[in-house]
C-alpha cells in the first residue's frame, strides 16, 4: 500500500489566492506523482463537491476533497498559506489546506486512515504542529501519523490504527486515572448520565463525517454526557449496538445524505442539521436534544418491526440477514404497488372492467369522454406496475450488497418479467444478483482499476452473470413454476379456496405487518398484474385479514375497557382508524405488551375472515385501501359480514384469555407513539 501523503505532495509556501487556485497546485502535485490520471476530470470534480457545500472549517482549515474516477490510489496534498484562502468557512480564511482525493471504488485501509485525519483536525496540538512545521518530509510525517523516530517517507503506525485513540504518544499516564475513582465504588450509585447517539455523514463521507463525529464527541465529554457516534462514510459503517440504540435518550442526525436505516432510531428525540453544525456547533445541538427530550419531543415514527423481531441482533443469523433483504426489496416496492393498483382500481370504477381493452392515450384521448380518463388512468397504473419486479428484485440485492447491487438486481427483475417468471423470479434474481456483487467484492483489485469498479466493472460482470443465470439457467423452471401456481389460483374453488383463505389469513396475522404478512400480500399483489378471478379473491381476502387484529383490539377495549391499561385503551382509539384502513400494525402495541394472547387471538379472526371471504367469492381489485375503497370490491356487503366476523372472533377470544389473567398494572402496554407505526398520524 503506497503512502497516503509524501514529502511530494506538501508544499509550505503555497501562493495561491482562490480556492480554485489552490486546489489545481495540489492536483498537480498528485498528477505528478501518477495518482491523478486526468488533472481537468479530476477538478472538475472537486469543483462538483465543492458546489454542494463549502469545505472551510473553523480554526483556519479548508478540505476540498472528492471521490473521482480519476484517481489510482487514496492520496493527500498538503498546502500552507501564508495570506490565507477562503474556503467559506465562518471565521474567515484558511491557512491550512488538505486536498483530499479517494477513488471511486474506495478503499477502506486508506479510507481509515483518512477518516482519522479528518478528527484529528480537531487537535489544536496538531494543527499547531502543521504551522510549524519547517520541512515537507517531517510535515508528510506527521500527517502520516509516523512516529518521532521514523524515517522520513515511512510509515510505522498510522494515525488509523486506532481510529478512536488520541494523536500523543503518551498513554501511561491516562491509564493511570481510574485509580482515584476507587472510593467511588463504594458510594451511592449515581443517575446515569443522559445518552446521546449521533450518525454523522457528508456527500464524500471522507472528512466532515469524521470532523464531525470527533467534534460531537468532545462537546459530549465537556457537558458530561455519554455519546456514541455512527459514521456512515466511504468506508462503509459499523452499526451501533442495538441495546446502545434503544438506551440512548436522543439522537443527533448530522448529515448531508440521507442517513441509513433511519428507522432504527425512530420515537426518540431528534435533532436533525447538517454535517457542518455537527462540526461548528456541537455544544449546541446537544444542549438542544437534551431540551427536546426534557419537553418529551419525538421524531415521527417509523414502521415497527414484528413483535417476534424486537431485540434481534442486526445482521447476526443468516435467517435474520434474508429476512432484511427481502423485506428492504418489499419496502421499496409497496408504494409502486399503492399508486399502481389504486390508479387501476379507480379506472376499472370509472370505466368498467373493459377499460384494459381501450387504445393507447398518446394515439388517442379525448378530453370529454370519461372512458378516455378511465384508460389513462388504466395504463399510468399498468406502466407502474410494470416496476414491481424489478424495483423488488433491485432492493433485495441493494438490501444485500449496497449501491453495486442495483444495477444486476434491476437487470434480472426486468428478465423475470420478459421471461413470465413473475414475482418469484424477481425475488431469486434479486438474491442472485446481491450473492454475485459480493462475491465480486471480494476479490483483490490492483489499486489502478479501483477507480472504475463500482462504475463499470461490477455492474458490466454482475448483470452479465445474473442474466445467464436467469435466462438460461434458472428463469425457465421458475417461470413453469409461476405459471403452475397461477393455473392453480384460477381453478381454486369450494374447500380448496377455503383452505388458502385461512393460511393466508394466519400469515396476515402472525406477525402484524412482519415477514410472513409481507408475502402473504406480496403473493395477492402479483396476481393484480394479470388479474383472473381467482387472484381478486386473493387480494380481498388477504386485506380483509389484515383488518382485522387491529380492529379487534379497538372493539375489545371498547367493551371490556377494564381489562387493558389506559395506555392500551387510548391505543384502541387510533386502532380503528389504523384498522379501517389496512394498517395491520395498528395491533403492535398490544401484542407487544402480551403476545401469548393478542397475536393467537389475532390469527384466529383472522383465519375466519380469510376463509369467509374466499367462501363469499368476494374479489377486490385495489391492492390497499381498507374500508375506503368498499367501491371496488365485488361482493361488498358479504365482504364486510366476513371483517366483522372475524373481528368478533379475535375480541371474544382476546377478552377470554385476558379474563383468565388480568394483566400486572406493573406493566404498561407501549403507546402507538412509543412503537414505530407507519402512519401514526392516521389516529
Amino acid at each position: 500500500m503506497s503512502e497516503l501523503i509524501t514529502a511530494e505532495l506538501v508544499d509550505l509556501d503555497l501562493s495561491a489566492d482562490t480556492k480554485e487556485a489552490a486546489a489545481r497546485s495540489l492536483a498537480e502535485r498528485m498528477a505528478a506523482s501518477g495518482r491523478v490520471t486526468d488533472l481537468a476530470g479530476f477538478l472538475a470534480d472537486v469543483a462538483a463537491r465543492e458546489a454542494q457545500m463549502p469545505t472551510g472549517l473553523d480554526g483556519g482549515i479548508g478540505i476540498p476533497h472528492c471521490r473521482s474516477e480519476h484517481v489510482t490510489e487514496p492520496t493527500l496534498a498538503f498546502g500552507r498559506s501564508a495570506s490565507g484562502i477562503d474556503f467559506g468557512a465562518p471565521d474567515g480564511p484558511a491557512d491550512l489546506i488538505f486536498l483530499i482525493a479517494a477513488p471511486a471504488g474506495g478503499d477502506a485501509d486508506h479510507l481509515s486512515i483518512l477518516s482519522t485525519l479528518a478528527r484529528h483536525l480537531m487537535d489544536e496540538t496538531f494543527t499547531g504542529a502543521l504551522r510549524t512545521a519547517t520541512a515537507p518530509e517531517r510535515t508528510a510525517a506527521l500527517i502520516r501519523g509516523d512516529g518521532p523516530g521514523a524515517e522520513p517517507g515511512t510509515e510505522t503506525e498510522p494515525v488509523a490504527a486506532d481510529p478512536g485513540a488520541e494523536r500523543e504518544s503518551a498513554p501511561e499516564p491516562a491509564a493511570q486515572a481510574p485509580e482515584p475513582a476507587e472510593p467511588d465504588q463504594s458510594a451511592e450509585p449515581t443517575a446515569a448520565p443522559f445518552r446521546i447517539i449521533a450518525i454523522t455523514s457528508c456527500p464524500t463521507g471522507i472528512a466532515h463525517t469524521y470532523m464531525a463525529a470527533e467534534s460531537l464527541e468532545k462537546a459530549g465529554q465537556a457537558a458530561g454526557v455519554e455519546v456514541f457516534v455512527e459514521t456512515q462514510g466511504s468506508a462503509g459503517f459499523q452499526r451501533l449496538d442495538p441495546r446502545i440504540v434503544a438506551d440512548a435518550d436522543g439522537v443527533i442526525f448530522a448529515h448531508d445524505v440521507e442517513v441509513r436505516e433511519k428507522e432504527r432510531f425512530a420515537g426518540k428525540p431528534t435533532v436533525d442539521v447538517g454535517v457542518k453544525a455537527g462540526i461548528n456547533r456541537p455544544a449546541e445541538l446537544i444542549a438542544e436534544v437534551r431540551q427536546k427530550a426534557a419537553l418529551g419531543e419525538t421524531s415521527v415514527p417509523a414502521r415497527a418491526a414484528a413483535p417476534m423481531d424486537k431485540g434481534a441482533d442486526t445482521g447476526d443469523h443468516f435467517a435474520t440477514r434474508l429476512r432484511k433483504w427481502l423485506m428492504t426489496g418489499v419496502s421499496y416496492m409497496v408504494p409502486f404497488v399503492a399508486a399502481g393498483g389504486l390508479l387501476i382500481a379507480l379506472a376499472f370504477a370509472i370505466g368498467g372492467y373493459t377499460v384494459n381493452k381501450a387504445p393507447s392515450v398518446a394515439e388517442h384521448f379525448l378530453w370529454t369522454e370519461s372512458a378516455s380518463w378511465a384508460a389513462l388512468l388504466f395504463q399510468i397504473g399498468g406502466v407502474a406496475f410494470g416496476f414491481l419486479v424489478p424495483v423488488l428484485a433491485g432492493f433485495i440485492a441493494y438490501g444485500m450488497a449496497d449501491r453495486p447491487g442495483l444495477v444486476p438486481g434491476f437487470v434480472g427483475g426486468a428478465i423475470a418479467l420478459t421471461i413470465n417468471a413473475g414475482f418469484l423470479g424477481g425475488l431469486i434474481a434479486g438474491l442472485l444478483a446481491g450473492a454475485v456483487v459480493m462475491a465480486i467484492q471480494r476479490v483483490r483489485i490492483p489499486p489502478v482499476l479501483r477507480g472504475i469498479m463500482p462504475v463499470v466493472v461490477i455492474p458490466l460482470i454482475s448483470s452479465a452473470l445474473v442474466g445467464f443465470l436467469m435466462f438460461l439457467v434458472i428463469g425457465k423452471p421458475i417461470a413453469a413454476l409461476q405459471k403452475g401456481l397461477t393455473d392453480w389460483l384460477s381453478g381454486l374453488t369450494g374447500a380448496n379456496a377455503i383452505i388458502l383463505g385461512v393460511l393466508l389469513g394466519l400469515m396476515m396475522c402472525f406477525d402484524l405487518g412482519g415477514p410472513l404478512n409481507k408475502v402473504a400480500y406480496a403473493f395477492a399483489v402479483g396476481g393484480l398484474a394479470n388479474p383472473n378471478e381467482g387472484s381478486l379473491e386473493v387480494m380481498a381476502a388477504v386485506m380483509a385479514a389484515g383488518m382485522v387484529p387491529p380492529l379487534a383490539m379497538a372493539l375489545a377495549t371498547t367493551v371490556r375497557g377494564r381489562l387493558f391499561t389506559k395506555a392500551e385503551r387510548e391505543n384502541g382509539k387510533a386502532a380503528w382508524v389504523l384498522g379501517a384502513s389496512f394498517i395491520t400494525e395498528g395491533a403492535i402495541p398490544f401484542a407487544a405488551a402480551d403476545p401469548l394472547r393478542v397475536i393467537p387471538s389475532a390469527m384466529a379472526g383472522g383465519a375466519v375472515t380469510g376463509a369467509l371471504s374466499m367462501a363469499f367469492g368476494c374479489t377486490l381489485r385495489a391492492p390497499h385501501g381498507g374500508i375506503f375503497v368498499v367501491p371496488l370490491i365485488g361482493q361488498p356487503f358479504l365482504y364486510l359480514l366476513a371483517i366483522a366476523a372475524g373481528t368478533g372472533v379475535s375480541t371474544a377470544l382476546v377478552i377470554l384469555l385476558k379474563g383468565l389473567r388480568k394483566p400486572s398494572p406493573s406493566h404498561p402496554a407501549p403507546t402507538l407513539t412509543d412503537t414505530p407505526n407507519e402512519i401514526p398520524a392516521a389516529a
